[in-house]
This record gives structure tokens, sequence and C-alpha cells, in this order.
């Protein structure tokens, strides 16, 4: 099952990194408690859209952006997920391939 809070967090810490900012900072800057945000970097809790926005304004990245990496995330997780069709032959087929085989 694809977990959109996981993946919400996984870009978050992300675009975190990779501005070089702690915890700490972004928690100052959005004005959100280091614990919440830690909690939900790593998929355990649910972002509202009011804190979503913030933290988005406090890593200076678009919140269409992380929406549309995690959207990305999400499609790559699904696609592995997908089960793998087996063709089968009709009946009539197997039933030739049998006796030319058997032949």
């Amino acid at each position: 099952m694809v977990l959109f809070r996981r993946l919400l967090g996984e870009v978050l810490r992300a675009h975190r990194v990779d501005r070089g900012m702690t915890l700490r900072e972004v928690s100052a800057e959005a004005r959100v408690s280091l614990g919440y945000i830690s909690e939900i970097e790593r998929g355990q809790k649910e972002a509202s859209s009011e804190l979503l926005a913030s933290l988005c304004g406090a890593l200076d990245v678009p919140l269409s952006s992380v929406l549309r990496s995690v959207s990305d995330a999400v499609a790559l997780e699904e696609a592995a997920m997908a089960p793998t069709p087996i063709p089968v032959l009709p009946v009539d087929a197997r039933v030739a391939a049998s006796v030319a085989s058997a032949a």
C-alpha cells in the first residue's frame, strides 16, 4: 500500500537536506515544533494544508513542486506494485500446442 504521508515526509526531508537546513532551523522558520516536523518527515503524522504551506515557506520551495514530487513518487510505487500479467493461451491454442509438441 502506498502511504502518501511517508512519501511526503521523504520529499520534505530531501528539500531540507538539499538546503542544508536542520530540523531546528525549519522549526523556527515555520513556527512548528521540531518534534512534529520530525514525525512528518518520518511519515508518522499527516500534515495539514496550513502546516504544509508553512513548511514549504520555510524551505523556500513551492507547494506545487512538493506535491508534484510526491505525485511522481506515488506513481512509481504504484507501478512497482502492479501485478505482472501472465499471458494465458486460449484453450484451443493450448490444445494445438500440446498436440504439436507431442508430434
